[in-house]
């Protein structure tokens, strides 16, 4: 701050000047002393200069009868994975109070190494959300799939100095953390100042001591309470994670109620919400109102969209209403049930019920389009011959990410070949960055489609082609269409597509405005259930995940069948 604007905003401060903006007569939370306090909130430029009574102001907004909270932050997520741009993305979530995005941009970064984390910053520059990047850690994720390019410790220490980014991202690859990897070992050095972001379901005991003792000071990986708890007393950061596919909130928090766990280590976040969800149920704002219902103290949970996670990412001047702190405020009608009036960001109203600001989408010169890259394929290239048929199978964890290791015994045709039904089907992950030909095969059950294959492009984490069907024709009609549109999601019935949402930027990102958007997707996920996914299962982000050999306990890359537990390739067929 230059000495003259110093001067202004503390004239405004000590009531010597009006402020520019005063929003009077609210409620206000503070979170440092966990008080509700009746005050005024003066803001010059970007900045809250004061509270109190007897501001003035060049403008001045009548909130009486109304809650102040600082703007809520989403400690972890992938803007990647809402299927919009940036700019778009922003307007979806500062309605419920968003007003910063902690962003890891390894989704694009797998598809676009550098090229793509750049194009991430460039498209999240003067929103009106805070967007700052932790660097994707592994890149590939790990070495048991293709992705479409590498980000070594060299290149990410070049956009180390980037003012927005923080530190370095989810490290999923927890066995080269506890395994001693030098190549791993230079990256964790390299942010050895900075925060380190985890990722490690299941992970325990001495392993769990040496992934923090390694630096990683977070996870948002627990799957259930006794898990949240052992990384508690490890030391780490627990983000409380309320997704579309990965639904934690509900077990973590009423476990650490029961047991009067401490929350001050606990914060929220989103990871990957689909848009259809976001519209429903709202963004970091349902994580609050879940926590209250659930009977944490509403002071509390707003602590854990705000100041916990301003601490743990070492925010100086986010997360809090008082002097000196950004002027992000979210303006409620009732504290509770978390029901937003309007948001302010840096001082200037951003939504107001409801409607938020447009943005529009900055041509880029960044090009991330292009990226689907498949050979023709044949039936043949799908056909799983089996050596018997009693195999490993994919079982699906209903509202989870995680899936079981089964056996079960599926039927065959004549030749020895697998046979889909209702309750088994196929799973194929094609490679689509280098046109190499890999195609990896799998059995899942829970899908229950029938007459029908859903297929995606985004397929975490390095995004492959990945499809899922109980016929074959649907299958590679499936493929067809997606390499046709340069990515996106697809159902197919009959050798046709019944509907496709068209993601050209690098296979997982549109241009469309979002209501376009949500409209497409919701009608999608209509269409899977009427084809048989049940409603435990998010259709298309749930498929998205079955290819992410990081997450136990059984997945499909483009190599082949992964025991996620085991760490290696089975050979199953």
């Amino acid at each position: 701050m230059v000495y003259n604007q110093y001067k202004k905003t503390l004239e405004a401060s000590l009531g010597k000047a009006p402020a520019d903006l005063v929003l009077k007569g609210g409620q206000v939370l503070n979170v440092f002393s966990g008080e509700i306090l009746a005050c005024d909130v003066a803001i010059t430029g970007d900045r809250i200069v004061g509270l109190g009574q007897g501001y003035e102001g060049k403008q001045e907004v009548d909130v009486t009868g109304k809650f102040l909270a600082p703007g809520f932050i989403d400690a972890h997520m992938h803007i990647e994975s809402s299927m919009m741009t940036p700019e778009h993305l922003s307007t979806m979530v500062v309605p419920w109070g968003t007003t910063t995005l902690i962003a890891d941009p390894h989704e694009i970064a797998n598809v676009l190494g550098a090229k793509g984390v750049e194009y991430i910053l460039e498209h999240t520059e003067n929103l009106p959300v805070n967007v700052f990047v932790m660097l994707p850690s592994c890149v590939p994720s790990t070495e048991f799939e293709t992705n479409g390019a590498t980000l070594s410790a060299a290149e990410m220490k070049k956009l180390r100095g980037h003012k927005r980014v923080l530190g370095l991202g989810e490290v999923m690859d927890y066995v080269s953390v506890v395994g001693g990897s030098r190549q791993m070992y230079d990256k964790l050095q390299l942010f050895g100042d900075r925060m380190i972001d985890g990722h490690a379901p299941k992970l325990s005991g001495k392993e769990l001591q040496a992934y923090r003792l390694a630096g990683v000071r977070s996870d948002h990986e627990c799957r259930d309470y006794k898990e949240g708890l052992e990384k508690i007393r490890a030391g780490l950061w627990i983000l409380v994670r309320e997704g579309s596919a990965a639904r934690n909130l509900d077990d973590l928090i009423s476990g650490f109620l029961r047991d009067n766990v401490d929350l001050s280590r606990c914060m929220f976040c989103t990871d990957d919400k689909s848009i259809e969800d976001i519209y429903k149920f709202g963004h970091i704002s349902y994580n609050i109102r879940r926590s209250i219902e659930l009977g944490v103290p509403p002071v509390t949970a707003y602590k854990m969209a705000t100041l916990n996670p301003a601490l743990c990412y070492g925010f100086r001047d986010i997360g809090a209403i008082g002097p000196g702190y950004r002027a992000d405020i979210v303006v409620l009608d009732d504290f509770e049930t978390v029901q937003v009036d309007s948001v302010w960001h840096s001082g200037k109203l951003v939504s107001s019920k409801s409607v938020p600001v447009e943005i529009p989408v900055n041509p880029s010169g960044i090009d991330v389009t292009g990226t689907i890259k498949i050979p023709k394929l044949t039936k043949d290239d799908l056909a799983i011959r089996l050596k018997t048929p009693t195999v490993p199978v994919i079982q699906l964890v209903d509202y989870q990410i995680l899936t079981k290791r089964v056996t079960a015994t599926v039927k065959t045709d004549e030749s020895g070949c697998f046979v889909p039904d209702r309750r088994y089907q196929k799973l194929a992950v094609i490679e689509r960055h280098h046109e190499t030909g890999n195609i990896g095969l799998g059995i899942i059950e829970g899908f229950n489609l029938t007459n029908c294959a859903i297929a995606a492009t985004v397929a975490h984490d390095s995004h492959n082609l990945i499809v899922v069907g109980d016929n074959d024709r649907d299958m590679l009609a499936a493929c067809k269409e997606l390499k046709r549109c340069g990515g996106g999601y697809t159902i197919v019935s009959d050798g046709k597509p019944i509907a496709t949402l068209e993601l050209p930027l690098a296979g997982m990102m549109s241009r469309l405005h979002p209501k376009d958007i949500q409209e497409k997707f919701s009608y999608m996920i209509s269409t899977a259930r009427s084809f048989g996914v049940p409603v435990t299962v998010e259709p298309y982000m749930t498929l998205s995940f079955m290819a992410l050999p990081v997450i136990p306990e059984l997945r499909v890359t483009d190599m082949g069948l992964f025991d996620v537990t085991e760490f290696r390739f089975l050979d199953w067929k």
